[in-house]
């Protein structure tokens, strides 16, 4: 099940990052008292009331944009448009109604979308009672937010979950392994789909995927049936224009919740980019199995892997159990290592263990180490074991789940990971008070 998108939209400087922060209850944009901060989309996956979603904060939009940064701006801002479940149509109470909020109110009308007007930074039950003019942008009535300050944001999100699309039922599908080809534009997402597809491969038949415009191709490889995501290559209906393509970040988290494992392809000759960390935060949120593809080896020049890798390392530490494979897709070369990469880190993401031995590591780690406290309180582990798989989770039971610091988290997943490996996949840890 894929979640449903709501995009945040406006014009520069109104506080769509802030909001995003708010909602997420974590500081994840960038965000400054200066217009275009925010110039790639950044986004979160947000539970409220039960309803999962994934929110999606976008750059200030210029309706007719002035220089190419704007332009490019604008073209992301079209993608979220296109992508997304529900809009939420971002403005300043502050500043009233001004003619860049009568332009994007005019585009926005043109969309056949949900869209929540939101006049943002009403700081006070004065400026709040100011929200009425902004029946003018024709969009019915606005929502009164402080996003810096938190008021009015659960009425805000009550208003989006009633909005958005009912989740589809679960068919039961056969235990097919489904990985997903993302990355920025022009990295060569297409020319792997192509080279892995290619040769000897039995290729079973195209079936249209179940995102927009998406093609899906089952294949087998030794006996394992393959499901490849490719989000290179999209088109969507209608008339987008040529830029909106060269923008595949919404894409890819539809393709990334839909896929037990990403191949994340970067680019030999310009490692990495925000919008490279921006995926890979992604594919680590969802819990999903990860394969770094470092593409386009040939053009890499005299720098060695040992360098590249060690680059890369110091630039992905949130997640060191991510393999790296080198590879052209253009000359096929080390494309034959992929595959056999991806079914190995499937057959860790369905690893099941014993409770004994989990509980063996487990008690063998605490008394390795000084377990945390707080006063004259200190953590008890009483049991753990191993709750799922794909992606694996462990619970543990605890005296108290609130003394569970994040360092001594990642002390006993390093512990499990020495022990049992779950290499290219995340591990979730749940600590659960018991009594």
């Amino acid at each position: 099940m894929t979640k449903p998108i709501v995009a945040i939209i406006g014009r520069q400087n109104v506080g769509k990052s802030t909001l995003l922060n708010r909602v997420a209850g974590k500081p994840i944009a960038i965000v400054a008292d200066l217009p275009g901060t925010t110039r790639d989309r950044i986004f979160a996956n947000v539970s409220w009331q039960g309803v999962e979603f994934t929110i999606v904060d976008t750059g200030g939009l210029e309706v007719k944009p002035q220089s190419t940064i704007a332009q490019e701006v604008k073209e992301q801002v079209e993608v979220a448009i296109a992508e997304a479940d529900v809009i939420i149509f971002l403005v300043d109470v502050r500043d009233g109604v001004i003619p860049s909020d009568l332009e994007i109110a005019d585009r926005l009308r043109q969309v056949s979308k949900p869209i929540v007007l939101v006049a943002n930074k009403a700081d006070n039950a004065k400026l709040e009672t100011e929200v009425v003019e902004f029946y003018e942008l024709g969009l019915g009535e606005s929502l009164a937010i402080s996003a810096y300050h938190g008021r009015g944001t659960a009425e805000l999100l009550d208003r989006v979950i009633s909005l958005l699309p009912a989740p589809l039922p679960i068919e039961a599908e056969p235990e097919i392994m489904k990985v997903a080809i993302v990355g920025r534009p022009n990295v060569g997402k297409s020319m792997l789909l192509n080279a892995l597809l290619g040769g000897e491969r039995a290729i079973v038949n195209d079936i249209p995927g179940t995102t927009r415009d998406a093609i899906d191709t089952l294949f087998d490889f030794d006996d394992q049936s393959v499901l490849l995501i490719d989000t290179a290559g999209i088109r969507r209906r209608g008339r987008l224009g040529v830029g909106v393509e060269r923008y595949s970040v919404i894409r890819a988290l539809r393709a990334i919740d839909r896929a037990d494992i990403a191949l994340l392809v970067l680019d030999a000759t310009e490692l990495l980019t925000a919008q490279d960390m921006h995926i890979a935060g992604y594919i680590q949120q969802a819990f999903k199995g990860i394969v770094l593809i470092v593409n386009k080896w040939d053009l890499a020049g005299a720098e060695s892997t040992t360098e590249c890798s060690k680059y890369i390392r110091s630039q992905f530490k949130f997640m060191p159990y991510a393999p790296v494979l080198y590879i052209s897709a253009k000359f096929k070369q080390g494309v034959d290592k992929v595959m056999p990469q991806v079914c190995q880190v499937y057959q860790e993401r369905l690893k099941r263990l014993a409770t004994a031995a989990v509980n063996n590591v487990v008690q063998q780690a605490v008394a390795a180490h000084n377990l945390p406290r707080r006063g004259r309180k200190r953590l008890k582990i009483l049991s753990a074991t191993q709750a799922k798989v794909n992606p694996p989770a462990f619970v543990f039971f605890v005296n108290d789940a609130g003394l569970i610091h994040f360092s001594y988290r990642r002390y006993l997943e390093n512990k499990l990971r020495q022990s049992f490996g779950f290499a290219g996949t995340p591990i979730q840890l749940v600590f659960k008070t018991r009594g």
